[in-house]
């Protein structure tokens, strides 16, 4: 975000988040959103040019007129006077309208104001068919699933539950979604409390993931009668 709102003015101020769900792109940006004053809108399967440009405009508390080219122009105004920087998350929607995804770029090339663009896995090879779009992006962010090492980053910053090394290993091979996580880390926080853990072991987990998995294919009996 930094270094997109450093570049010079003759460059786009374009850039890509994408990744798979559940990775925490859209929690990040919301996050970085709040604490930098930026517009965060969300696109979804039904949204229209003037649609995008309202959604815009609503973040910038202004009353949006019935006319598109009013919207766009008010848009316009407004970010010159006062640039910010836009997220447009849900981004794959915006890929099938030409029209919608156009807009965007004519925001940034008319502003100057950076946008940040989110989508799912293979968005960016969505992106990379509209060429002239494609090419004008400055840099291109995949989230990745978590490895050891982030695992271990992140339970330290966000549970004072401790744990040893084999179950930040163990860990790491049953779950690397950030969404999975932290609701792995709500059981656990109840069973450490009610069982009175100091570590949270391999052993503990092996007890926590096998549990939920017998619950799913425990066969269902029937009654016998005589």
């Amino acid at each position: 975000m930094e270094d997109l709102k450093k570049l010079p003015p003759n460059i786009p101020k374009l850039a890509l988040v994408y990744g798979d769900h559940g990775l925490g792109k859209t929690k990040t940006l919301l996050w970085w959103a709040t604490k930098n004053d930026a517009i965060y809108i969300r696109a979804n399967n039904d949204i229209t040019q003037n649609g995008l440009l309202k959604n815009i405009m609503e973040e910038l508390e202004i009353k949006p007129f019935h006319a598109m080219q009013d919207n766009y122009n008010e848009i316009i105004k407004r970010l010159r006077l006062d640039p910010k920087i836009i997220i447009v998350d849900e981004v794959d929607y915006l890929i099938g309208s030409k029209n919608a995804i156009e807009i965007i770029r004519d925001i940034q090339d008319n502003t100057g104001s950076p946008i940040v663009l989110s989508g799912m896995g293979f968005v960016d090879k969505k992106i990379s068919r509209l060429k002239h779009f494609d090419d004008r992006l400055f840099k291109k962010l995949r989230f990745e699933h978590y490895n050891e090492e982030d695992l271990k980053d992140i339970l330290d910053q966000i549970t004072d539950l401790k744990f040893s090394d084999d179950a930040i290993t163990y860990l790491a091979t049953r779950t690397n979604q950030f969404r999975k996580i932290v609701q792995t880390l709500e059981q656990l926080e109840r069973q450490a409390k009610t069982n009175q853990f100091n570590v949270i072991t391999e052993d503990i987990l092996k007890g926590r993931f096998n549990e939920r998995q017998s619950i799913k294919i425990m066969p269902q009996t029937k009654k016998m009668h005589a």
